[in-house]
């Protein structure tokens, strides 16, 4: 049997025993997990005991509900590239001549440009608004993202941590200020597409 054909097997016989748990009926079902309990052993936060394994299986109302939190996790994940498309942001001086953080025109993006010290050069550290109307899908999905400067040169791509930042080096031999004005003045960030 070829690696293919095993592989279609394998997710048909899944899909039969997924219909099978999920179809049954049990008298006086309900649910025996909250939605904390099974959205944490969903991202893997912690792990359902064997007494809680055991309730799941017992009960198809709480095996459907698992389902039902993975499938709604899977449409948020999805999200970012569906509903967020990508914010821009102006470079601006302050009066002192220093760079202060450059914040998108939506509001959901600041990025900050630290001077490392003892010659360690630039960072780049791109930071997520809490209040953006994004930030909970982009979040969750841990979503790829990458800062473009107004040439379309990138200055970071990663994704973001826990505390909604992805960080790196200054890229560019020029110093932030010099070089966003030399290309536009403006920066994006935008979902990084391979």
């Amino acid at each position: 049997m070829t690696k293919s054909a095993n592989e279609m097997q394998m997710r048909e016989q899944r899909r039969l025993q997924e219909h099978l748990l999920l179809g049954r009926r049990v008298e006086d079902d309900r649910l025996t997990l909250d939605d904390a309990t099974l959205g944490a052993a969903l991202d893997g936060s912690r792990p359902l005991s064997a007494g809680e394994r055991a309730a799941l299986q017992a009960s198809p109302l709480t095996a459907r509900r698992l389902r039902q939190l993975a499938l709604e996790r899977r449409v948020r994940a999805a999200e970012p590239a569906r509903g967020w498309r990508g914010s821009r942001g102006m470079l601006r001086a302050a009066s002192s001549g220093a760079l202060e953080p450059l914040v998108t025109e939506d509001g959901g993006w600041s990025l900050h440009l630290v001077d490392a010290g003892a010659g360690a050069g630039w960072r780049a550290i791109l930071q997520l608004a809490p209040q953006a109307p994004f930030a909970a899908s982009l979040l969750a999905a841990r979503a790829p993202l990458v800062v473009r400067d107004g040439a379309g040169a990138i200055i970071l791509a990663g994704r973001l941590d826990a505390d909604g930042e992805c960080e790196a080096a200054w890229p560019f031999a020029a110093a932030p200020a010099a070089h966003l004005q030399a290309h536009g003045a403006t920066f994006t960030v935008e979902p990084f597409r391979t």
